[in-house]
């Protein structure tokens, strides 16, 4: 049961992730996706994977990975996190006819 509680927290928090970045600029989008990937993706599906490693292992100090899988996703959503907010405003060049 607790499989199913991660993965649907992160399923969900990626399905609302993605109804609030549609039709958003690339700029939103990177700050929306990177913010759900630090707080709602990161710790379930790290978690997740944690129990199903010591599932399959038979041996619960395994479950310890967790904490090794959720700094690298969460530092990754950070650093882009960061590129999104200070990404400059893209300017479109105006082809000459």
């Amino acid at each position: 049961m607790p499989f199913v509680v991660g993965y649907g927290i992160a399923v969900i928090g990626a399905m609302i992730a993605y109804q609030l970045s549609k039709g958003k600029t690339k700029k939103r989008q990177y700050i929306v996706w990177r913010i759900t990937l630090m707080l709602a993706i990161s710790p379930f599906l790290s978690f997740t994977i944690g129990l199903t490693y010591a599932v399959i292992t038979e041996n619960g100090w395994a479950a310890l990975i967790m904490w090794y899988i959720f700094p690298v996703i969460f530092v990754t959503g950070l650093i882009v996190l960061l590129i999104g907010i200070f990404q400059k405003k893209e300017q479109r060049k105006e082809a000459d006819l």
